[in-house]
């Protein structure tokens, strides 16, 4: 969890001490070009420019010492040109004291907002990271990369998800994308994760996992305390068991977007004859025998594509998809870690820098 520190006013200009020197600088010129030019040109007001400035990189108490010494240079001003009982300097001084003052308290409210925010990012990376763990690198034969873009800047956490558990000899994995946004999305994901964890270690057959994730998802909606949105919640997802001693992998489908096989730079999507509905629609009480699993050939040095429906429909300027088929067969990549990185700064550079959906993709290779 990253930690906050509480800063003194001049923290900041610590580390820009050539910005600290703009607005002394300032003040200093603008006050010695009005003393030389006598007391028919007024620069006094502009000295304002340098609290202004001042509150853009540092704390409310380096910003007050220079809206001080700006006030100070307009009394010195107001000495030179008149003494400081004339109307017009009284009036520059008293304008230029206010607005100073309402310079660093603004920036003293901007500052709170601040903390709050760093604070509120960091159980932000907190709950994330308890949400969505760090897939292992390796499990049994595989290796294993994954990646989750945010499509809101400031967004850590969203609808997508995906996890690995091993069981007895194989890895299971599941990669889902719940219905809508926000932290309904992030409760429905947090739900199915829970519950995936904690029954993939127990070996259940690979449709009974399913028929179990389904339920947890249909009761939860279907709780009268969990509101009109929860009611309509859905997941699609694909679910995979991935065997240690054998070339295959068990897939059950449940609405989601087909995974890639990558071999021999071909990709070519494991599309199950039967999908199933996404979890959560369908009914109560499914069992075991409401899935069925179906057997993809999976050999070492394949590489296997999971990914949520961002990573396909994201658009640039012109609208068009982001061809993630064409992309993965072209760079002819066998590294998951580096295929994750290469899809992530290619995607983002197809959207223009701002997705328009969270993006969830992982990329597991079967070693010899």
């Amino acid at each position: 969890m990253r930690r906050t520190h509480r800063t003194s006013g001049f923290g900041e200009i610590r580390h820009h001490p050539a910005l600290a020197a703009v607005p002394v600088g300032l003040v200093v010129v603008i006050t010695v070009v009005d003393l030389l030019t006598g007391p028919d040109i007024h620069l006094g007001p502009l000295l304002v420019v340098a609290p202004a400035i001042t509150a853009t990189f540092a704390g409310p108490f380096a910003t007050g010492c220079v809206g001080a010494l700006a006030v100070a240079a307009q009394v010195v001003i107001a000495v030179f040109h008149g003494g400081l009982t004339t109307s017009n300097h009284e009036a520059q001084i008293a304008a230029l004291l206010v607005i100073s003052v309402f310079i660093v308290v603004f920036r003293r409210v901007h500052e709170r907002h601040r903390r709050e925010l760093v604070r509120v990012r960091s159980v932000a990376d907190v709950a994330q990271s308890v949400l969505l763990r760090p897939l292992p690198a390796h499990s049994g034969p595989l290796r294993i990369a994954s990646f989750y873009a945010a499509a809101e800047e400031e967004a850590r956490i969203g609808g997508d998800l995906y996890a690995a558990a091993r069981a007895r000899r194989s890895t299971r994995l599941i990669i889902g994308d719940v219905r809508g946004k926000g932290l309904t999305a992030v409760g429905d994901a947090a739900l199915l994760l829970g519950a995936f964890r904690a029954a993939a270690h127990r070996v259940p057959p690979l449709p009974r996992l399913v028929a179990h994730l389904h339920n947890t998802v249909y009761w939860d909606a279907a709780d009268p305390q969990a509101g009109p949105e929860a009611s309509e919640a859905f997941v699609t997802a694909a679910v995979l068991e991935i065997p240690d001693d054998e070339p295959v992998l068990g897939l059950i489908n449940c609405g989601h977007l087909p995974p890639l096989l990558l071999r021999d730079g071909n990709a070519t999507p494991l599309a199950v004859t039967d999908p199933a509905l996404p979890l959560g629609l369908g009914g109560a009480d499914v069992t075991e025998d409401d899935y069925a699993a179906e057997t993809f050939a999976y050999r070492p040095g394949d590489l296997l594509l999971l990914y949520t429906d961002g990573a396909v429909e994201t658009r640039d300027a012109r609208g068009r998809f982001y061809p993630l088929v064409e992309r993965v067969t072209s760079w002819r990549e066998t590294d998951p870690r580096r295929l994750v990185r290469r899809i992530h700064d290619d995607l983002l550079a197809h959207a223009g820098g701002a997705l328009g959906d969270d993006v969830a993709v992982v990329a597991v290779e079967r070693r010899g």
